[in-house]
C-alpha cells in the first residue's frame, strides 16, 4: 500500500513537472521565445495550424485524470493488474520528463536533438500503450488510463513526423532533388498507413479522430489567408484523400464492433 502511495506521487510528481516546464515555455517564455515562435522560423508544409495544437490541453487534463485516478483506483483493481499498472507508471514518469526535455531542446533550438528525444517519447509511449492492451478495463478505467494514452499516443506519432521534417529543414536537406510537394504527400501517406495499421492493431477509433484532427489543421493551414493560401493545392487534395481514408477505417471499426479507445 504504502509502495504504491510512493509511487503515485512519483508519476504526480513528472507530470508537474512536465506542464511545468510546458507552461513556463510560453509564459518566461524560455529562451525569449514561444514554441510558436521557434516552429515558424522554420517553417514547412507538413505542420498544421496554430488552433490544431489547442489539443495539448485536452492531453493534460486527460492524464492529470490518470494520475488522479492512481490515487483512487480500488484496491482490488489494482491487485488485479498491479504488474501492467506499475509498468505504465514508469513509461508515463519517462515519457514526462522526455516530454520536459523535447521543449528545451526545441526552445533552445536544439532541433537534431529535439528530433531524438522526439523519438524517444514515442517509443515510450508505443510502450505504454501496449502495457494497456495487457489490462482488462471496465467503464471508467477506459476513460482514465486507456482514453489518455490513446490520444497522447496519436499526437505525438503525427508530432514526430513534424518534427523530422522540420529537422531536415533545419539541415537545409534538398530531398535528392525532389519537390518539397512531392515529399509532404509522400509524408502524409506514411502518416496514414502508419495510423491505419496502428487504428487496426489496437482496434482504436479514438487514434484515428486524433489523425483526422491533426491532418484537418494541414488542411486549414492550407487554405487559410494566414497559411499557404491555397498555394498548394495538390497537397490540400491529398491531405483531404488521407482524411476519408482514415473516416472509412473508423466506420470499418464501428461496423465491427471494434471501435474503443
Amino acid at each position: 500500500m504504502i509502495k504504491n502511495i510512493q509511487q503515485n506521487i512519483i508519476v504526480a510528481i513528472f507530470f508537474l513537472v512536465m506542464v511545468g516546464v510546458n507552461v513556463l515555455a510560453n509564459l518566461l517564455p524560455i529562451n525569449g521565445v514561444n514554441t510558436g515562435q521557434v516552429s515558424a522560423e522554420l517553417p514547412n508544409l507538413f505542420v498544421p495550424d496554430p488552433v490544431t495544437f489547442s489539443i495539448w490541453g485536452l492531453i493534460y487534463l486527460l492524464l492529470f485524470g490518470y494520475v488522479v485516478y492512481n490515487f483512487v483506483i480500488h484496491e482490488d483493481d489494482r491487485r488485479s493488474k498491479l504488474k501492467e499498472l506499475n509498468q505504465l507508471a514508469r513509461y508515463f514518469c519517462i515519457s514526462s520528463f522526455l516530454n520536459a526535455c523535447w521543449i528545451l531542446s526545441w526552445h533552445y533550438g536544439l532541433f537534431i536533438l529535439s528530433t531524438i528525444v522526439m523519438l524517444f517519447l514515442l517509443l515510450s509511449l508505443i510502450l505504454a500503450r501496449l502495457s494497456i492492451e495487457k489490462m482488462t478495463l471496465r467503464g471508467r478505467e477506459k476513460l482514465f488510463i486507456r482514453l489518455p494514452f490513446s490520444i497522447y499516443l496519436a499526437w505525438i506519432s503525427i508530432a514526430t513526423i513534424a518534427s523530422i521534417t522540420t529537422a531536415l529543414v533545419y539541415l537545409a536537406w534538398d530531398g535528392f532533388g525532389i519537390s518539397p510537394i512531392v515529399w509532404t504527400i509522400a509524408v502524409l501517406l506514411v502518416g496514414l498507413l502508419i495510423s491505419g495499421a496502428t487504428m487496426l492493431r489496437f482496434q482504436d477509433g479514438v487514434y484515428g479522430l486524433v489523425i483526422m484532427w491533426a491532418y484537418a489543421g494541414i488542411v486549414r493551414k492550407h487554405l487559410s489567408v494566414d497559411g499557404y493560401a491555397g498555394m498548394y493545392p495538390s497537397i490540400v487534395v491529398a491531405t483531404v484523400a488521407c482524411i476519408v481514408g482514415l473516416i472509412l477505417l473508423e466506420i470499418y471499426l464501428i461496423k465491427k464492433g471494434k471501435f474503443s479507445a
